[in-house]
C-alpha cells in the first residue's frame, strides 16, 4: 500500500511541477495578468477538470508560482550571505548578497515581474506569501544586526515624524536592531529593488551601459546609508 502512495505522490509532483512549467510560459509570453488554468490544461494535454485538482482556480496556481519566486530569491540571498561567512566582514557580505539578488533578477525576468512589478487585477496574496517574501529581507536586516552586535554600526539620524513607524517595524522584524536603521533598511529594500527594476524593465536603455558597476557602487552607497562601513566596489 505505501509503494502505491508513494507512486501517486511521485506522480503528483510531477504534474504539480508541469502545471507550474507551463504557467510560467505563459507568464513569459502574456504576463500574469492574462495567466488561464484552461490555456495551461491545453497545452499540457489535459482536461480542465483535471488541472483544477491540483490547483482549484487561477490564484491558487499564482500563489505557487510567487511563492516559488520569493522562495528562489530567499534561497540566493541566504547562500550568498553563507558563503565565507564567518571570514567576510558584514559590509562585503551585503555587497554580495544584493549583487546575488540582481543576478537572480536578470536571470529570471518573468518571475521578478511577477513578485516585484505591477499588481495582478484582481490577485489579492494570501498569508502563505508572507513568509517567502520575508526571506531576502531578512537576509540583509540579519547582516545589519552582525554589525551592529560587533559595535560596527553607525546608527543612521531618525526623522521624528518616522520614529513610531520606526519603532512599529523594529518590533515586527527586528527587535534587536536600533529603530532608525530599521526604518533606513525599509528605505534601501525599496532603493536596491528599484535599480533592478530599472534595470530589468529598460529604463537604463541608452542611459548607462555600465549597469553592473553601477548597481555595485550604488549598493555600496545604500550600505552606508544604513550605518555599515566603507564598501569595496572593485
Amino acid at each position: 500500500m505505501s509503494t502505491i502512495r508513494g507512486a501517486r505522490e511521485r506522480a503528483r509532483i510531477e504534474v504539480t511541477a508541469a502545471i507550474k512549467g507551463e504557467a510560467r510560459k505563459q507568464l513569459a509570453k502574456e504576463g500574469a495578468a492574462k495567466l488561464s488554468l484552461r490555456a495551461v490544461a491545453r497545452e499540457l494535454g489535459m482536461v480542465s477538470s483535471a488541472l483544477y485538482r491540483y490547483f482549484p482556480s487561477r490564484d491558487d496556481l499564482l500563489t505557487a508560482l510567487i511563492v516559488d519566486a520569493f522562495d528562489a530569491i530567499g534561497e540566493v540571498a541566504e547562500g550568498a550571505a553563507r558563503e565565507r561567512a564567518e571570514t567576510r566582514p558584514p559590509t562585503e557580505r551585503w555587497l554580495a548578497v544584493a549583487c546575488a539578488v540582481r543576478a537572480w533578477g536578470l536571470a529570471h525576468p518573468h518571475e521578478y515581474a511577477l513578485i516585484y512589478g505591477s499588481p495582478v487585477p484582481g490577485y489579492i496574496a494570501p498569508m502563505d506569501t508572507v513568509g517567502p517574501a520575508s526571506r531576502a529581507g531578512l537576509v540583509f536586516i540579519d547582516i545589519v544586526r552582525a554589525a551592529y552586535l560587533a559595535d560596527d554600526l553607525a546608527v543612521p539620524p531618525l526623522a521624528p515624524a518616522l520614529r513610531q513607524d520606526a519603532e512599529r517595524m523594529a518590533a515586527d522584524f527586528a527587535p534587536d536592531v536600533p529603530p532608525a536603521a530599521v526604518a533606513a533598511l525599509v528605505a534601501v529594500w525599496a532603493q536596491l529593488f528599484g535599480l533592478i527594476s530599472f534595470e530589468l524593465f529598460g529604463q537604463f536603455n541608452r542611459v548607462v551601459e555600465a549597469r553592473e558597476q553601477l548597481f555595485r557602487q550604488a549598493a555600496a552607497e545604500l550600505a552606508r546609508s544604513v550605518g555599515l562601513p566603507g564598501v569595496r566596489t572593485g
